[in-house]
């Protein structure tokens, strides 16, 4: 009876590398790692297995689809980081560009520079009454303005650093709060700040736009340049 010896200690990875005519290299990814490492133990699961009762070709087929699939993940990881490395260079470029422009993002500081601050806020629907109120560093109301009218969306508004009884206050950090109406009832309103970017931050998870005592902003918060 004939029977199969085996004669030979040459792995998978070498016995490929012959039938190239290269040499396998000690630098591989980890899909090729992982690659050669199954072919090994494949080569040897056939060079041991019971001549009557061979490996089922199904499950050779299952195990090299696996094999394609890690291979085909690491890949996809390879694409995507090069993909997110274009886009990192990309908003950095785009960030960059916003410095010394002024943007409106969501918050209620209102710092006074010079007898003159601006601010802005952004109404869900149309309101017949707008009220702003500010105040000063102690949370103490100095100035409340009656707005009228005000179309949804966003919009501005200019303060003179005065307060309720005309006295020019100093310059400084203020807030301010926005409430809004239509026909007496309450219309859903977000104080905007504006301010202007100082410099662009890099941080963990992309960059960030400086706006000064505003404090740093992402680039998504943005809701308006202007």
């Amino acid at each position: 009876m004939a029977s199969v010896t085996n004669t030979t200690s040459t792995s998978a990875a070498d016995t490929f590398a012959a039938i190239n005519g290269t040499t396998a290299t000690k630098t591989v990814s980890a899909a090729a790692d992982q690659e050669q490492k199954f072919l090994t133990l494949l080569m040897t699961q056939i060079k041991n297995q019971d001549p009557l009762n061979p490996m089922d070709n199904a499950a050779v087929t299952t195990q090299l689809a696996q094999l394609n699939t890690v291979s085909g993940i690491e890949k996809l990881n390879t694409t995507l980081t090069s993909l997110l490395a274009g886009y990192n260079q990309t908003q950095a470029m785009q960030t960059a560009g916003m410095i010394g422009k002024s943007v409106m993002v969501a918050g209620k500081n209102l710092p006074l520079a010079s007898g003159q601050a601006v601010g802005a806020m952004q109404l869900q629907s149309n309101a017949d009454k707008v009220t702003l109120t500010i105040s000063d560093s102690t949370g103490k109301a100095v100035q409340v303005k009656e707005l009228g009218e005000q179309a949804a969306g966003n919009s501005y508004f200019a303060w003179d650093g005065k307060d309720s009884s005309g006295k020019a206050l100093a310059d400084g950090n203020y807030t301010f709060a926005v409430s809004a109406s239509s026909a007496g009832k309450p219309v859903t309103a977000t104080a905007m700040q504006v301010g202007t970017v100082s410099a662009v931050v890099k941080s963990g998870t992309g960059f960030k736009l400086d706006l000064g005592s505003m404090g740093e902003f992402a680039f998504s918060d943005v809701q308006e340049i202007i």
